[in-house]
């Protein structure tokens, strides 16, 4: 039998879906809007055009942009073609992102107009890039010179080459934002990713009837592959902004009657903080999806109350498990407030200690994995790779707790426990103390280095507009509610905390601001 009978990859999935709604809408960008027909059927020509360039079945096609229909329509080309996605942080400098181009072999480097200086310093720096492709942005910019155009490639009317593809095959690879030595390539295979869109339509409860907002970054997996890859596979319309500030959010799901909407914590909280929150311009939501960090539990119950209609999920997982591992549904977020969930429904989750031994309830373990969702391993790393996997099961760095009904809650990463007096302090509980208190906005608890706790317990606090608190207001609540051992030994208030284009708070970046006024 022909494999190809029986195949299903990233592209087939799109051209299936096309077939099944045809005339529905797919794609809201700006000014564009594609059916699922029109969309499928650029998508083809935009990947006999890339081929026409030179790319080939196999080939790492670098993208450094930020979120527009352009995005969305490359993503699915070079997977039709067979290429591998390789999308980058447009956060990073010139340098950070070369080391990407080179470790991953890049040839082709696709960019827009905002960030085609950057797309172009970061390639002259030792890289084997050769071809640069431009998108098209949300804002319709024009074409970058020197590129190949987009509206160019995508009105190709040559045939596809023929190529055989299997589900095995890569995908893409994912370069994580850790704070190790230099940043890991996670390859994940078309399987891989499909197994993880059937997890997220089932626990997560995504329909065809969704209109969804896309509006944190596509090059990080949390948007591209929970939430933009599932909607195509069920057929789901789809708003995508580069914009995820609170203006643009609520006048986007004003306009459009967006249904449901993903974000992290710190997105949330914007939005309530906003001058312009009104409950009438989110009366179509109906589900919200937050992740990347957990919702402090004083914030969570806040929306629970000013937005009673939103049905909540809590999402939690990370890149290398193509990213979704465990899910706290609707029903449960006041019943188990700060939780992650449960497995969803294929993963296998465990906490375990040292000896790779679940622990009791209530104890701390390190979280590991199994499922088809995983990466192959890190690319070009066989150390790292097999380390990951030490004892057959994927190791994720965090640090967790189960309770009796097999509910799991993220103490830390183990990279961010603090190691103060001898005692290990979780960060994450500390902040969930300090957000007890009305007047604050946002916290962030880090440990600075200090010459008699080793590791002193540092609170960064950005205040809620035109409250004030103090110091020792800071350390009298944590210590009386708390060991002392736990309690900050330094507060500091500041205007915004650090953070990447997902929202997600950059403690390294704290670490290394603060260390250096020691």
């Amino acid at each position: 039998m022909n494999p190809m009978i029986r195949r299903q990859t990233l592209g087939d999935v799109l051209r299936r879906t096309a077939l099944r709604v045809p005339a529905k809408t797919a794609i809201i960008c700006g000014e564009t809007q594609w059916t699922y027909a029109e969309f499928d059927a650029l998508v083809t020509r935009l990947a006999a055009g890339l081929a026409k360039i030179g790319v080939q079945q196999g080939e790492r096609v670098a993208v450094l942009a930020r979120n527009s229909h352009g995005f969305a329509a490359l993503r699915f080309a070079l997977a039709r073609l067979g290429a591998v996605l390789v999308p980058i942080n447009f956060m990073l400098k010139a340098e950070e992102v070369a080391y990407i181009l080179r470790h991953a072999g890049a040839r082709t480097l696709a960019t827009d107009s905002g960030l085609a200086e950057l797309a172009r310093a970061a390639a002259a720096l030792q890289t084997e890039v050769r071809e640069f492709v431009w998108l098209p942005s949300e804002d319709s910019s024009s074409a970058a010179v020197g590129m190949h155009s987009f509206d160019t490639l995508a009105a190709c009317t040559a045939a596809l080459p023929e190529i055989t593809l299997t589900s095995t095959d890569l995908l893409q690879i994912v370069y994580t934002s850790g704070t190790e030595s230099s940043p890991k390539g996670v390859m994940l295979t078309h399987d891989a990713v499909l197994s993880q869109y059937v997890s997220c339509l089932v626990d997560a409860e995504i329909t065809s009837q969704d209109l969804t907002l896309h509006a944190l970054p596509l090059y990080h997996c949390a948007q591209l592959d929970v939430f933009f890859g599932p909607a195509i596979y069920i057929g789901s319309s789809n708003v995508i902004t580069s914009k995820p500030v609170p203006d643009n959010l609520l006048a986007l799901i004003e306009k459009f009657k967006v249904t449901s909407f993903f974000a992290p914590p710190t997105v949330w909280i914007a939005l309530l903080r906003s001058p312009a929150f009104n409950v009438e311009r989110l009366a179509s939501l109906v589900k919200g999806y937050y992740g990347a960090s957990i919702m402090p539990v004083e914030v969570l119950r806040e929306l629970a109350a000013r937005l009673p209609k939103v049905r909540l999920w809590n999402l939690y997982g990370q890149t290398e498990i193509a990213p979704l591992a465990t899910m706290l549904g609707p029903d449960d977020q006041l019943r188990k407030p700060g939780s992650c969930g449960r497995a969803v429904l294929n993963v296998e989750t465990r906490v375990v200690d040292d000896q790779m031994q679940d622990v009791r309830v209530g104890e701390v373990g390190e979280i590991v994995h199994r499922s088809p969702h995983l990466m192959l391993g890190y690319f070009r790393d066989d150390e790292r790779s097999h380390a990951a996997f030490t004892g057959d099961w994927f190791h994720s760095g965090d640090l967790g707790i189960i309770d009796e009904e097999g509910f799991i809650s993220v103490v830390d990463r183990m990279k961010d426990m603090i190691k103060s007096g001898g005692e290990n302090v979780a960060s994450r509980e500390v902040e969930e103390m300090i957000y007890r208190m009305p007047q604050v906005s946002e916290v962030a608890v880090i440990g600075l280095a200090d010459p008699r706790w080793v590791e002193a317990v540092t609170a960064v606090i950005v205040l809620k507009d035109g409250q004030s608190l103090t110091e020792a207001e800071v350390m009298a609540h944590c210590n009386t509610h708390m060991a002392s051992f736990k309690s900050p030994k330094r507060v500091v208030f500041t205007d915004s905390l650090p953070k990447n284009p997902s929202g997600k708070l950059l403690k390294r970046e704290l670490r290394r601001s603060y260390d250096k006024q020691n």
